[in-house]
């Protein structure tokens, strides 16, 4: 090997070097061959198979390359062995190389002239001239992610967020702050809804449980309305701020109601038959304005924190799924202090004292919420359910087209470098939709697309998305049912169960509940830092199991919980059996600690999962609805249970003439319930597993470029871009 003027030579091993202002190429001797030229721009080589003659090449700038070839063939020359060519341009920092492969080289010099082979030569090096400029341009976008956001989103001057100083864990810890203190006023409400309703409304069982689940059922369905104003309108910034305003005024009408003499319950402080109508209407003008202010803040808020990583960088898409478990730490943070601390004061200070505590926490909230302005990513609010319906129109209008023999003729728009929207690969669901990306002619007015007759396949994919959860929704319900136990039922058998800590202590029978986020929160813990990455080592993907696997072990807990449920009833009506007088007051309370625990094992599993699911696979316009549709599942689940206990209560009357509900627990078969809900929950699990195995997830194109054919199906963790 030998060096002249920056250039290495190698019999074997021949090399083009340079900077940005020229470039030169070693001698070559190469045996005798016909051959041809050769480009292939997708893999970044260039083959070229070159004439058999001493070729010096020298160029001056790369833009303008030039080449002169000479011949001197000698004996030397003819038995030099093919080699492979490494081409290399420098600039700045930057260094390109692609190889070249000559393996038969050498036309004979009198069938192609010396021009020819130079011009070859002269458009190879132009073609290494254009990958250079290719590689730069993409490290300046690299660089550019690394430094900006380019998801769509922007800052709160309207600007492209600067990575650095916006959103991700910076951002998300104000926006978990706030969720803590909302679900302290939450379930500082809930949990003790059912002792209220009875205690101080005087309520029989059956009454007090239907109310308290119609309430919850309200409360969790209202964000299906936020979450589309959201999206759609107001923005999900706007909406929490608006959502928790109302909040804020049922809180402070439900502390009224409790210390304005005129709006309490009894006339004086002492107990009353029969509450005062004043106060009834208030109270439940409250407690529904506080069902109307959940609705826009609970699916905006978690939306808006996850909106705050960015999908298409690495790190903070591992942060987001660990963003979910700790936002349901926080969540089971705040429910533990609400059924610990104000649940306490409800019961041994007053209840209008523990609103005005739940009051100022949430105010202190809001004004947290406005602090963290300056770290938010935000994004502009879009109609996400208009371009559906014009998927359905086009498909119903193209219903008569035959399909098209490839995937690739399917309409879909090249991504631009304006626009950050994410394209979605074809799948081969609901393939009728597919009709709606049809070309045709009349499809383009003007040259613009008209979209009531041609829809994109991002769009088409988009339908398909909403389609396929469906049948997740639906078999998500009987786990609600199960959830919905816990706050109804099952706190009334903490009432009759004895529940003396210490001799001066004796446990609010609402505070049992903490039992259930203590076990979220150990499980949460558990997963987030032991399992996912364990089972990411095993299983070689990004979330270790996906999401579908997630909810359906939370499922096989909820069914486990009901069992235990009934078991631990049955016991607790034997011992009211064998001692009338006393019932189960003998009874420890913590004999219920078993069914909570475990319901809130299934809620780690299943409610954050679903949190996940119903974020992760709707359409990227549809995030604020999409969590409104996992909280649609626990309402759903309540009214559900509220139209079980009616039916139940007719059917069993008027078979057995006893119903399963009586006035109180202990003339009640609250064991046979369980063990119902036990075998709807069993069941529905094998109808979750046979949906869960044929579920298609969302596949994002990796690429900027337009791919329409089919993509890979990925599994949870390979539907991210």
């Amino acid at each position: 090997m030998s060096s002249r003027t920056g250039t290495m030579v190698d019999q074997k091993r021949g090399t083009i070097s340079g900077d940005a202002n020229s470039v030169n190429l070693t001698s070559v001797n190469l045996r005798s061959h016909r051959s041809t030229p050769s480009v292939d721009m997708s893999s970044l080589k260039v083959s070229w198979l070159l004439s058999s003659t001493r070729v010096n090449i020298s160029v001056g700038s790369c833009s303008k390359p030039r080449a002169k070839i000479e011949s001197g063939m000698s004996p030397t020359d003819h038995r030099s062995i093919p080699f492979a060519t490494t081409l290399t341009f420098s600039r700045g920092t930057r260094r390109f190389s692609s190889n070249v492969v000559a393996k038969v080289l050498i036309v004979a010099k009198r069938f192609i002239p010396n021009r020819i082979i130079a011009v070859f030569l002269s458009f190879q090096l132009f073609i290494g001239e254009r990958l250079m400029e290719h590689l730069e341009k993409g490290q300046q976008v690299e660089i550019d992610e690394r430094k900006w956001v380019c998801d769509s989103s922007f800052d709160h001057r309207g600007q492209t967020p600067l990575r650095s100083s916006t959103g991700a864990w910076k951002a998300s810890f104000f926006i978990i702050a706030i969720e803590f203190a909302e679900r302290l006023c939450y379930f500082g409400i809930a949990t003790s809804l059912i002792i209220y309703l009875t205690k101080v409304l005087h309520q029989d069982v059956k009454t007090s449980a239907k109310s308290a689940n119609q309430w919850t059922g309200v409360t969790t369905l209202m964000p299906l309305v936020g979450g589309f104003l959201a999206d759609s309108y107001l923005g999900r910034f706007r909406t929490v701020l608006v959502s928790s305003i109302i909040y804020l005024m049922g809180l402070i009408l439900l502390t009224m109601s409790s210390m304005i003499p005129s709006l309490r319950p009894c006339a004086n402080h002492e107990h009353c038959v029969e509450p005062r109508k004043i106060h009834v209407v208030v109270f439940f003008i409250a407690i529904y304005l506080i069902s109307v202010g959940t609705g826009g803040h609970k699916p905006s808020l978690e939306s808006f924190g996850a909106d705050q990583f960015d999908d298409d960088h690495p790190e903070e898409r591992k942060k987001k799924m660990s963003f979910f478990n700790w936002w349901s730490v926080s969540l089971c943070s705040g429910l533990l202090l609400g059924v610990t601390l104000i649940v306490y004061m409800q019961d041994h200070v007053g209840w209008g004292q523990a609103d005005i505590i739940l009051t100022i926490a949430m105010a202190c909230s809001v004004a947290i919420f406005i602090i963290g302005r300056p770290f938010y990513r935000y994004r502009k609010p879009v109609n996400p359910l208009k371009p559906m319906v014009q998927v359905c129109v086009a498909a119903f209008s193209k219903r008569n087209l035959p399909y098209p023999s490839s995937p690739n003729e399917l309409h879909e728009v090249q991504k631009s470098e304006k626009s950050q929207e994410r394209l979605l690969c074809h799948t081969n669901t609901f393939k009728f939709l597919d009709k709606a990306a049809i070309i045709e002619e009349g499809d383009f007015v003007d040259k613009k697309q008209d979209p009531w007759r041609l829809s994109t396949v991002t769009r088409v994919e988009e339908m398909k998305l909403l389609l396929n959860m469906i049948p997740i929704w639906l078999t998500s319900i009987p786990f609600g049912i199960c959830v919905a136990q816990s706050t109804t039922f099952f706190i009334k058998q903490g009432v009759l169960l004895n529940r003396k800590i210490t001799h001066t202590f004796i446990l609010p029978p609402a505070s049992i509940f903490g039992l259930s986020a203590l076990g979220i929160i150990v499980s949460v813990t558990i997963y987030d830092r032991i399992l996912v990455p364990l089972l990411r080592r095993v299983t070689g993907t990004e979330r270790g199991i996906n999401i579908l696997q997630r909810i359906g072990i939370g499922m096989v807990f909820s069914a486990t919980t009901m069992i235990v449920s009934a078991v631990v009833e049955r016991k607790r009506l034997a011992v009211v059996g064998d001692n009338p007088l006393h019932g189960s007051a003998g009874m420890s309370v913590f004999w219920l600690a078993p069914q909570f625990l475990i319901i809130g094992i299934g809620d780690a599993f299943t409610l954050v999962g679903l949190q996940e699911y119903f974020y992760d696979q709707v359409p990227d316009s549809m995030r604020s609805i999409g969590i409104a549709l996992y909280l649609s599942v626990i309402g759903a689940g309540n009214f559900m249970s509220s139209f079980l206990i009616t039916i139940v209560d007719h059917v069993t009357t008027k078979v057995s003439g006893k119903s399963w509900f009586g006035k109180d627990l202990n003339g009640s078969r609250l064991d046979y319930f369980y063990w119902l809900l036990a075998t709807i929950a069993a069941v529905n699990l094998c109808v979750y597993v046979f949906v869960a195995r044929r579920y298609s997830y969302k596949n994002v194109q990796k690429t900027m470029t337009v791919a329409v054919a089919d993509c890979y199906q990925g599994h949870g963790h390979l539907a991210r871009a």
